[in-house]
């Protein structure tokens, strides 16, 4: 499996695991500006799985949360995040 199949599938986990917090869901629909539907049909693109990581980084204890729930280490969603489209180290020189 690639590095990018990789960050992928973790994306999926951090996206069925946001589906399954009825609190957090909507957060995360209203930050984006997308419906539930939208969310469905998009849900397998890379760009949108590099949204659905860059949200659960915006707060450690949601990162916390899910490494906890599904066994991963607390910088797994952010070395995933790098691995999608979009994710790469800005350098400001």
């Amino acid at each position: 499996m690639s590095q990018q199949e990789s960050a992928e599938t973790l994306a999926l986990q951090a996206l069925a695991w946001l589906a399954g917090h009825e609190d957090l869901l909507p957060v995360f629909l209203g930050s984006t500006g997308i419906s539930a539907d939208t969310l469905r049909s998009r849900a397998t693109e890379p760009e949108f799985l590099g949204s659905v990581l860059d949200f659960l980084l915006t707060d450690d204890a949601w990162i916390m949360a899910f490494c906890d729930a599904t066994g991963l280490r607390y910088d797994a969603p952010m070395r995933a995040r790098a691995a999608l489209p979009g994710g790469e180290a800005l350098h400001w020189t």
